[in-house]
């Protein structure tokens, strides 16, 4: 075979007499467009010319390498930027195959990918698998959204009182429970829908890591177990969760399949965790504090909903009824308009606090909490904002802003 720098020199050449046919053969084989496979091609026309010999084996193995590069790079383009789905599927699923397991890392981390869900079925009827599965399907990236438990206290002066903080801590735990055992029935019950969607297809039960009647049974733990423990604390609280699991159950029930309902539904969840801090506790909320909280749980929603249309409308996925309803104009204006009302009611209240406790550091905070509104919305307007809880903790920026606004309402509350 000729070596690569008289290959690389011929190429350099006007053809001569005699190789017209390898010259077709090296456009056919390689393409214009392909220089990999143009300098493949022109060693195996070399070799044959030179010795009559069939193609190398190393000749083949660069082309197969080379086509499985290019379909790397075409499947991660094609992946986007959009919010992965809750469970942690890639925690677990990251590491490549290597150069004998057929895929490439592109197809390993690519959660709409064959392959990827291939790997995550592979431990189906396994215990590992099961108990990975649960873990899983319990969500607890999700229990960032319950600090909100904390808001009220925080906003009360009230945070550095122990009793109340324990209480706090009890409503985030029932609240995880409850919230935990939602996913698990919502989950079982959209069982085949999510097997026919590009990326809920690897949530546990879906890939079948967790059977239908331990769904069912954790769930009816959890419920059960977040309803007795509030209880034990405060029957506040416990109206509460219980407000919470019933909404949430005729949710999943049929409620989702409604337009706006949905919506409303899933920001109320927002909403009775701020509440539920103050339940446990037995503490007053100002009515701005649930204007502010309300609305903020709608502006994510909304954003949460758009960024499922934009995945919907890219991969052809089956999307229910509620979610066709929406438009993506719509949704822009359901998060303009409840940015707007929240960004005035945060203001009204930063002056009521100005006014009662007689700090300026209430007002000063609404620099911080405006622009962390403009930066979430820039993720909502791409479509990346379907799981708030992971943009808020993968952008740096926003958590800065969100601690020079702690910093700004503890200095307020508290100073």
């Amino acid at each position: 075979m000729a070596d690569k720098n008289e290959t690389g020199f011929q190429l350099g050449e006007e053809p001569t007499t005699g190789q017209g046919s390898h010259e077709g053969s090296e456009r056919s084989a390689g393409g214009e467009g392909a220089p990999g496979g143009t300098r493949v091609a022109t060693e195996t026309a070399t070799t044959e010319r030179e010795g009559g010999t069939a193609p190398s084996h190393g000749a083949v193995e660069t082309d197969s390498e080379l086509t499985r590069q290019v379909e790397g790079q075409v499947e991660a383009d094609a992946e986007g930027a959009i919010g992965s789905e809750a469970g942690g599927e890639a925690a677990a699923l990251e590491e490549d195959s290597g150069p004998g397991g057929g895929t490439t890392s592109a197809d390993s981390t690519d959660k709409s990918s064959d392959a990827y869900h291939a790997r995550v079925t592979a431990a189906a009827g396994t215990p590992a698998g099961l108990f990975n599965g649960l873990i899983r399907e319990l969500r607890p990236k999700q229990w960032v959204k319950n600090i909100l438990v904390l808001a009220a206290p925080f906003t009360a002066g009230a945070l550095l009182d122990v009793p109340i903080l324990l209480d706090a801590a009890v409503a985030f735990v029932v609240f995880s429970m409850a919230a935990s055992g939602i996913y698990f029935i919502n989950d079982a019950l959209d069982v085949e829908s999510d097997r026919a969607h590009p990326t809920k297809r690897n949530r546990p039960i879906a890939a079948g890591l967790v059977p239908l009647p331990i769904a069912y049974a954790v769930c009816g733990l959890l419920l059960v177990g977040s309803l007795v423990i509030s209880g034990l604390i405060s029957m506040p609280l416990f109206a509460v969760m219980a407000v919470y699991i019933g909404v949430q159950l005729g949710y999943c029930f049929g409620l989702k399949h409604q337009p706006v309902i949905d919506l409303c539904i899933v920001a109320s969840g927002f909403l009775l965790r701020a509440v539920a801090g103050g339940a446990a506790a037995g503490l007053v909320i100002t009515q701005w504090f649930y204007i502010v909280v309300a609305f903020g749980s709608l502006f994510m929603v909304a954003g949460k909903r758009y960024a499922e249309v934009k995945l919907a409308n890219e991969t052809g996925a089956k999307i229910r009824k509620s979610l066709r309803a929406y438009s993506a104009s719509y949704l822009r204006f359901v998060w303009a308009i409840s940015a707007a009302i929240m960004i005035m009611s945060y203001s009204q209240w930063a002056y009521e606090i100005q006014n009662h406790d007689h700090s300026r550091w209430g007002v000063i905070s609404i620099i911080p909490f405006v622009i962390g509104i403009l930066r979430y919305a820039v993720d909502v307007d791409k479509g990346v904002a379907g799981e708030p809880e992971e943009v808020a903790l993968k952008d740096k920026v926003l958590l800065v802003l969100f601690c020079v606004l702690a910093g700004c309402l503890f200095l307020a509350f508290y100073l």
